[in-house]
């Protein structure tokens, strides 16, 4: 599946708000991501016509399927990450904005390597 990265970045900020939120608009991830909102509007669109998401009649916005299964990795991929670099000393804040930046460009294998890791040294403490 290709997707850029601003996507996907988009596609995760859904899932994240609509953790915290009953109902997410464009506002609202334009406040989390501290983009614009014609910028954020420009993008939904292309990801409602793509078929990552699709909007109610209040506008409210909803993962797709598809959107969903990206949504999803990337969510691991942050977590994981970010919980890694923090068990290594790296700051709260630092861990979580470089987790965001890693998780797009890091490959499956090397992913996949890292949460088994992860999963070992972390479940231990």
């Amino acid at each position: 599946m290709n997707i850029h990265e601003s996507a996907e970045d988009y596609l995760e900020a859904i899932y994240m708000e609509s953790l915290q939120h009953s109902g997410v608009r464009s506002i609202d991830i334009a406040n989390a991501l501290s983009y614009s909102k014609p910028s954020v509007s420009v993008a939904m669109k292309q990801l409602e016509e793509n078929g990552y998401i699709r909007r109610d009649e209040d506008r409210f916005l909803y993962l797709t399927d598809k959107g969903m299964e990206i949504a999803l990795r990337m969510y691991e991929r942050h977590m994981t990450l970010a919980a890694c670099l923090m068990k290594m000393g790296v700051s709260e804040d630092i861990a979580y904005r470089d987790a965001c930046k890693i998780e797009h460009d890091l490959s499956d294998e090397s992913f996949d390597c890292i949460r088994r890791l992860a999963k070992q040294y972390l479940d231990k403490t």
